[in-house]
């Protein structure tokens, strides 16, 4: 069905000219809004191209979604035998004739029965056609195929002149009208008329290249509108017909600036400790044996914990391998294949042409909606196209994803090949992101290193990170250097180990020393202590000589201070007596 956003264009775009929709997926996008309503438009191609095909849809699809009736005259194919043919596609043609949806009728033309007296008269094919298009009040009608009207017929004159009568007559009768013809040698139908006086002509091409087949369409003209003029690639399948458009002419997508984990959280820190963005593109590139599909896995099975749909596109191994083998580094991923998560899309490149992949991919995309997408590998495409196509077909692709806002994440093998590098070179300016993952072989050992090449929009790491996968799944060793420069594996270790010993020496060293510096402080201390009670004891002593010098002193002076008083008093009294002498003498 065409997205609103086609229809909203439509509405933009053709506003001059009433379009109806043709239902086919794709299709009504390059027509910006499908076939012109009233008008004939020519469906031509060679046999085996599918023109029967799309014109039986644009009826049914018609009846289904649009509640238009159709008639389909056959002028090859009787009803029942259709009806055969498009069963496993999903139409029940005769349930819908039965409820007057539609209107199949098989007219046998033998030309003696419309050529009467040497003139071509198609009156009893517009008596019968009318009469069918009246029965269920049709809005679309289908001639399948033109040229059993005017086989044998040379008179170009009488042949134009009926042509224009035919499509006169649809348009008189307001129909939606596709013609079928068959492609000519040197023109685009085998008259060479039918789409000079077409108002819309389509033409569908079946080539093979390389073994490979591809069916492609392209409007040569559409009257009074615009529309796409490149060759599209569509795909029969149990669906119908699908037309993948090439891509859009402008970089005006949206996009966000929500970041989520890659699933590797050492990856998350070298990318700012945010992860990638929403909806951006990201290539893994490596040589054989690096990881790149592991990383992938790692990619789906984060978005599956997160509760996001993921599809794996594996052109490489198939998903019962893909989940064996993701088991033995701790990845469950069945369980989110069982809960309707996680989605797996397997097949060798060589199964379609890379137009035919293309179209395969965007339809299995709006089938499951996914929010994040996994290609593994894209270098496989190499074997059914050149370089240059297959960086087409993921500009058209990337292009597609962004505009659905869809994370994809791209895995590239590297080889010493120009045409390997050429691959990862034309790829990496596509996508947003590039890991690479590079073999780092030294002392007889390989080991891996992941670095960062580009991620737009954000910070990232500089450095080169040992990407380590075990049992417990995915992990960057943080840089180690060594003497020599970066170390890893087992000379890594042997290089951690031989710091530990030193580390322990030096410990033990320090812990000698320690122990020695105890020793001598706790016989300094000693000494210290020592010395400390010899000088309080030497500091006793001369304080009590200075104790008894000070007594002697004290007591010298009392006894000084006795013999003073002593003295004072003999004289005294004496003094007395010298003069009781004088008295008595006196007397």
């Amino acid at each position: 069905m065409p997205s609103k956003k086609a229809s909203s264009t439509s509405k933009q775009l053709s506003h001059e000219l009433p379009k109806t929709p043709t239902g086919i997926i794709g299709l009504d996008e390059i027509t910006v809004g499908g076939l012109p309503t009233g008008r004939p438009t020519l469906v031509c191609g060679s046999a085996g191209c599918g023109k029967t095909l799309l014109s039986l849809e644009f009826i049914v699809r018609g009846a289904q979604e649009y509640n238009e009736p159709g008639v389909f005259i056959a002028f090859e194919e009787k009803a029942d035998e259709l009806a055969t043919n498009v069963a496993s596609l999903g139409f029940d043609l005769q349930k819908l004739q039965d409820q007057k949806k539609i209107k199949i009728d098989y007219i046998h033309i033998d030309r003696s029965e419309i050529e009467e007296t040497g003139e071509y008269d198609l009156e009893g094919l517009f008596i019968r056609l009318n009469y069918a298009i009246d029965s269920i009040g049709a809005k679309r009608v289908v001639l399948d195929t033109i040229e059993n009207l005017f086989s044998g017929l040379t008179n170009q004159a009488i042949l134009r002149a009926e042509l224009r009568r035919l499509f006169q007559f649809l348009k008189d009768k307001g129909v939606t009208a596709i013609i079928t013809g068959e492609r000519g040698e040197k023109t685009l139908t085998r008259q060479g008329l039918e789409e000079y006086v077409s108002d819309c002509v389509i033409l569908l091409d079946h080539r093979i290249i390389n073994q490979i087949s591809t069916r492609r369409l392209r409007i040569v003209k559409y009257r009074g509108t615009l529309h796409g003029t490149n060759e599209y690639p569509f795909l029969i399948d149990e669906d119908g017909i699908s037309v993948l458009p090439v891509t859009s002419l402008k970089l005006n997508k949206a996009v966000s600036s929500d970041r989520f984990s890659s699933g590797i959280p050492a990856l998350d820190k070298m990318l700012s400790k945010g992860g990638f963005y929403r909806g951006s593109s990201i290539l893994v590139s490596g040589t054989a044996g690096t990881g790149k599909t592991s990383v992938a896995a790692s990619f789906c099975n984060e978005a599956c914990n997160r509760g996001e749909k993921c599809m794996f596109f594996a052109f490489e191994e198939s998903p019962a391998q893909i989940i064996r083998n993701m088991r033995s580094i701790g990845m469950d991923l069945q369980q989110h294949v069982d809960s309707g998560l996680l989605q797996f899309y397997a097949s060798r490149p060589t199964l379609y042409g890379l137009e035919m992949h293309l179209v395969a991919i965007h339809k299995a995309i709006r089938r499951f909606k996914p929010q994040v997408v996994v290609l593994d590998p894209i270098t496989n495409l190499i074997t059914v196209g050149s370089v240059s196509d297959v960086k087409s077909m993921l500009v058209r692709l990337i292009d597609f994803l962004q505009e659905e806002q869809i994370t994809v994440m791209f895995t590239a093998l590297s080889l010493n090949t120009v045409v390997n590098e050429q691959t990862d070179e034309g790829v990496s300016s596509l996508v947003d992101a590039w890991l690479m993952i590079r073999d780092i072989e030294m002392n007889g050992e390989r080991n891996r290193g992941l670095y960062i090449m580009k991620s737009r929009g954000m910070k990232h790491s500089n450095q080169v990170r040992e990407f380590v996968i075990s049992d417990n799944g995915l992990d960057l060793i943080d840089v180690y250097l060594g003497p020599d420069g970066i170390l890893t594996g087992s000379a890594r270790e042997a290089q951690m180990l031989l710091e530990e010993t030193g580390q322990v020496l030096q410990t033990h060293a320090v812990g000698v020393k320690d122990r020695e510096l105890l020793r001598k402080r706790k016989v300094l201390e000693s000494k210290i202590e020592s010395l400390r009670s010899e000088f309080e004891s030497t500091e006793e002593e001369l304080n009590k000589a200075y104790v008894e010098n000070a007594i002697k002193k004290e007591v010298l002076e009392q006894n000084r201070q006795k013999l003073t008083t002593l003295r004072g008093k003999n004289i005294s009294d004496a003094d007395s007596e010298d003069e009781i002498k004088k008295t008595k003498k006196k007397k």
